[in-house]
C-alpha cells in the first residue's frame, strides 16, 4: 500500500512514501474464522485482496473456538517478533491467546482470544466501561458480555503490542467490524492507544429490530425516538455501544448507500465512506464454460425432481424453469412473503393460458427441523430403483442384441425381453404409485403449526397439485454435497438455477444476489436492498443484464407483488436461447463486484484514518475515488433487450437463430466502463511549514466533505435528467433515501407489451389475464 505524503520532522518529503513495513492493517471481527453471519463472507472474499495488497503486515483478530480452529486455522508460531512477544506477555498473565494461519485463499494471518479464558476480569472491565463511558451492561445478556471481553482483549493487545515495539512502533490501523468488536475501539480510544481506528457497520442494530417488528421503517426514519425503541426492545446497551463506536472512530464506513441514511438517522452519525461488498471472481477461458456448469448441476437438480415429484412427474422438464430465494430465515425482512404471493399470482397466469411451462420454486432457509421428512427420502429411493432397473433391463437387452448380431441374426424383439424383464419393470411401476400429493417441506418441522412460510402456503394454495404450474419446494437447511437429499454445494445448486429471488425489505447489502451475479445467474433485487440500489446507481439499465429492481418504495404490498409476478412471468416466457443470451450478459457485471475494484473503497478509508490520527506523519489533501463504475447507454439504440437488436436479439422461439457470442460480448464492452475507477489522487502542500496544525486539522476534517463529492453521487446525473416532477407525490411522506429512478410496479397483464420492465406503468389498472396472450417481446 502506498500512503501519499509522509511527513518527517514537520517537513514534506516529496518523493517519500510510506511502505509496508511502516504501516500495519488489523482487521477484528467476531466473525474471523467464525461463520455466524455475512460478515464472514466479506472477511473470507476480502482477504486474498488484502494479502496480496499488504502482505505479512496484515493480521485479522477475532474469538477463538475450539471446534472452527481444528478445521480451519493451522496454529503457528508468529513471525514477528513483536507480536510474538506480546502473545507470550498475555498469556503469562493468564490469558489465552493463539496464532495461526486462516486456511482460505491467501492464507492470512490470525490471532484469536479465547473469550472464557478471561471471564474473571469481565467485572473488572465492565466497571471500566461504565466509569470512562456510562454504558452498563446487564448480566444476562451474555452476547454484550462477550463483546466486552472481546473488546477489552483486543485494547490489552494493542497496548502490549505498542509497548513491546517501543520507539520503533509502526503506524497502526485497526478496523473494527460491527457492534461486537466495538468496546476495543471505544476502549483505544478511551486508553488513547496510538491507532488509526475504522468502524464499519454492515446493518444497524435497531434497524434490524425495528424491521422485525414490521414497522413502516424507511418512510419513517427521520422521526424514530431511537433511545425508547432500543429501550423497549432491551437492547439500549447494545445499541449505546455501537453509537459510542461510531462517534469514538476516525473514519465511520457502511457497506451501501441506503445503509449510510439509515446510520445517519439511527445512530446520528454519517458515514465518511462507503465501502460496497465485494467478491472472488473465478474468471472462464472459454465463454461457454458458465453455460456447461449450468447445464450440469441443472441435470442434477433435474434428478432431484424426478424423485421428489415421482407418481405426479406429468411435467416436461425440458420447459421447467428453477427460481430460488435463500438466505437468513426472516419472513418479512427477506421477501419471503412477497415472493409467495406472487407465485400464486403467476400459478393462476401459467395455468389460465394453458403454458406448457412448469416453474419450481426453492426457498433455502434454515430453520428448526428434527430430521430429512420420510417421503422426501422414499422419493430419492423410488427414483434410484427405478434407475437401477432401467440399467439391468438394458444390459440383457444390449447382450442379447449383441449376440444375435453375432450369429448374423436380425433380433425378434419379443425375444429380446422375457418374462422376467416383464416382472421386473411392473414391480418397479407399481412403486411409482403415490396417493398422495409430493411434499411442500423436505424436512419434519418443530413448528410446523407456526411456520410462515407452511401458513402462507396454506393460504395460497400452492400444494404441488398435478394442475399447479408451479411447484414449491421448502428446504429449510443449508446445502451442503454431503446431503443423501439434494447432494450440491450452495454455488452449483445456484448454477444449476434459472433465476434467484430476493424481494428484500431490509437488506444492508445483499450478498445472495451479488453471487448470483457473478456465477452469471439472473436475479431481482429491490431499491430498499443495498445491492439493488447499488446496481441502479452504476448501471442505466440493470433489467437489459439480467437485474431486475422490485421497486418496494411507497408501495402497497398488492402493487409490489403485482410488479413480482410481472417479473416472473417475463422470464417464465422466455426461449432458452434468450436464458442463454442473458446468463452471459449477467456474468459480464462481475468486474463490478470484484474485490480488485470495490477493494479500493477501503483502502480510501485506510487513507483517511492515518490522515486524521496522525496529522503530523500524513497528508491527505485531496483524497478522492471516483465510482464511474458505469454501463453507459449505447448511442445508438436503447439498451434493454426488448428493443435493441445491437445489444441482444429480439424474443424468438427459433433455437437456429444466428447468434455469435464473442460479436456479443464485444458490443456489451464497449458499454462498460471499469477502467473509469481512479486511483486516491494527491496533491503535496507546498505550504507546509507557513501551515498551522489548526488549519490543518481543518484540511483533515473537510477531508470527508471532499471525498464524499466525488462518490457515486454523478454517475446518475444521465438518468435524473429524465425526471419530471409528479404533483401528486406532494403529499407523500418525506423519504429520507436518496431517490434513484423508481419505476411504478408492471401489471401481469401487460408482461408481454414491447416495453422494458424497468419503465413505468400505471398501478391503477386493473389486472387482466387475457391480456397475457398478447406477442411477447420479453426482455432477455
Amino acid at each position: 500500500m502506498s500512503i501519499p505524503g509522509r511527513r518527517s520532522g514537520g517537513q514534506l518529503e516529496d518523493s517519500m512514501i510510506v511502505s509496508r513495513d511502516d504501516v500495519i492493517l488489523i482487521e477484528v471481527a467476531w466473525e474471523v474464522t467464525n461463520k455466524v453471519g455475512g460478515i464472514y463472507t466479506v472477511i473470507q472474499t476480502k482477504a486474498k485482496v488484502t494479502i496480496d495488497e499488504w502482505g505479512e503486515n496484515y493480521v485479522m483478530m477475532g474469538p477463538y473456538f475450539e471446534q472452527n480452529v481444528k478445521s480451519q486455522v493451522e496454529l503457528a508460531e508468529p513471525q514477528n517478533p513483536a507480536i510474538r512477544r506480546t502473545i507470550e506477555s498475555m498469556n503469562s498473565k493468564g490469558c489465552k491467546v493463539y496464532f495461526g494461519r486462516w486456511l482460505i485463499e491467501g492464507n492470512p494471518c490470525v490471532i484469536l482470544f479465547d473469550i472464557g479464558a478471561t471471564a474473571w476480569s469481565l467485572d473488572r472491565w465492565k466497571a471500566e466501561l461504565w466509569e470512562c463511558c456510562s454504558i452498563g451492561i446487564p448480566w444476562y445478556d451474555r452476547e454484550a458480555n462477550d463483546a466486552v471481553l472481546f473488546g477489552f482483549l483486543i485494547t490489552w493487545f494493542l497496548g502490549e503490542f505498542v509497548a513491546q515495539c517501543g520507539g520503533s512502533c509502526p503506524f497502526i490501523i485497526t478496523h473494527f467490524h460491527e457492534w461486537l468488536s466495538g468496546v476495543g475501539l471505544i476502549m483505544c480510544r478511551t486508553r488513547k492507544i496510538p491507532v488509526a481506528t475504522i468502524f464499519t457497520t454492515h446493518a444497524t442494530l435497531l434497524g434490524r429490530y425495528l424491521c422485525a417488528g414490521n414497522v413502516d421503517f424507511y418512510n419513517n426514519l427521520a422521526h424514530f425516538d431511537v433511545d425508547r425503541e432500543a429501550g423497549e426492545r432491551q437492547i439500549y446497551h447494545r445499541y449505546c455501544m455501537e453509537r459510542a463506536a461510531v462517534h469514538c472512530t476516525h473514519v465511520f464506513t457502511t457497506v451501501s448507500q441506503i445503509t449510510a441514511v439509515e446510520a445517519e438517522h439511527l445512530l446520528k452519525c454519517k458515514p465518511h465512506v462507503v465501502t460496497p461488498n465485494g467478491l472472488n471472481l473465478k474468471k472462464f477461458s472459454a465463454v461457454h464454460e458458465i453455460q456447461n456448469l449450468h447445464s450440469k448441476n441443472k441435470m442434477r437438480i433435474q434428478e432431484f425432481i424426478r424423485g421428489h415429484f415421482y407418481g405426479h412427474l406429468d411435467f416436461d422438464l425440458d420447459k421447467t424453469v428453477y427460481f430460488f430465494t435463500a438466505g437468513r430465515y426472516e419472513f418479512t425482512n427477506k421477501g419471503a412473503d412477497v415472493f409467495l404471493e406472487a407465485l400464486a399470482r403467476l400459478n393462476y397466469l401459467l395455468r389460465a393460458h394453458q403454458s406448457r411451462i412448469t416453474v419450481v420454486a426453492f426457498f433455502i432457509m434454515p430453520a428448526r427441523t428434527n430430521n430429512f421428512n420420510v417421503e422426501t427420502l422414499k422419493g430419492q429411493a423410488v427414483r434410484k430403483q427405478l434407475w437401477d432397473t432401467a440399467n439391468t433391463v438394458r444390459e440383457k437387452f444390449g447382450r442379447k442384441l449383441y449376440e444375435s448380431l453375432l450369429v448374423g441374426e436380425l433380433p425378434q424383439v419379443n425375444r429380446m425381453i422375457d418374462q422376467e424383464d416383464f416382472i421386473m419393470m411392473k414391480r418397479a411401476l407399481l412403486s411409482t404409485q403415490r396417493h398422495s400429493l409430493p411434499p411442500i417441506c423436505t424436512h419434519n418441522m418443530l413448528d410446523d403449526s407456526t411456520d410462515p412460510i407452511l401458513n402462507t402456503i396454506r393460504r395460497i394454495g400452492l400444494f404441488n397439485h398435478p394442475n399447479d404450474r408451479v411447484k414449491v419446494i421448502f428446504h429449510p437447511e443449508f446445502l451442503s454435497s454431503t446431503s443423501p437429499l439434494l447432494p450440491l454445494d450452495y454455488e452449483e445448486f445456484v448454477r444449476g438455477c434459472h433465476l434467484g429471488v430476493f424481494p428484500s425489505y431490509y437488506e444492508p447489502w445483499g450478498y445472495t444476489p451479488a453471487e448470483c451475479t457473478v456465477l452469471g445467474i439472473p436475479s431481482i433485487s429491490t431499491n430498499l436492498s443495498g445491492f439493488g440500489c447499488f446496481m441502479e446507481r452504476h448501471i442505466m439499465d440493470p433489467s437489459a443484464y439480467g437485474i431486475y429492481i422490485l421497486d418496494r418504495r411507497y408501495k402497497s404490498m398488492d402493487e409490489c407483488c403485482n410488479q413480482l409476478t410481472s417479473f416472473l412471468y417475463s422470464f417464465s416466457q422466455q426461449s432458452r436461447r434468450q436464458r442463454i443470451i442473458q446468463r452471459n450478459r449477467t456474468e459480464r457485471l462481475s468486474d463490478l463486484l470484484d474485490w480488485r475494484y470495490l477493494g479500493r473503497f477501503y483502502t480510501h478509508a485506510r487513507c483517511m484514518a492515518l490522515a486524521k490520527a496522525f496529522p503530523n506523519n500524513f497528508s491527505q489533501d485531496i483524497a478522492e475515488i471516483s465510482a464511474n463504475l458505469q454501463f453507459s447507454q449505447p448511442a445508438s439504440s436503447p439498451p434493454s433487450p426488448s428493443f435493441s437488436n445491437t445489444s441482444t436479439p429480439h424474443y424468438s422461439d427459433s433455437e437456429n437463430e444466428t447468434y455469435i457470442e464473442e460479436e456479443e460480448a464485444e458490443k456489451d464492452l464497449k458499454n462498460i466502463k471499469l477502467g473509469s475507477i481512479l486511483d486516491l489522487v494527491h496533491q503535496q502542500n507546498k505550504n507546509v511549514e507557513a501551515t498551522s496544525a489548526s488549519n490543518r486539522n481543518s484540511s483533515i476534517s473537510n477531508l470527508s466533505t471532499i471525498a464524499k463529492s466525488t462518490l457515486p453521487s454523478s454517475v446518475t446525473t444521465a438518468t435524473s435528467s429524465s425526471k419530471r416532477t409528479n404533483p401528486s407525490d406532494a403529499n407523500k411522506p418525506t423519504n429520507p433515501i436518496p431517490s434513484s429512478t423508481p419505476g411504478k410496479p408492471t401489471q401481469p397483464s401487460e408482461v408481454n407489451k414491447p416495453t422494458n420492465l424497468s419503465t413505468t406503468i400505471s398501478p391503477s389498472k386493473p389486472t387482466n389475464p387475457s391480456d397475457a396472450n398478447k406477442p411477447s417481446n420479453s426482455s432477455s
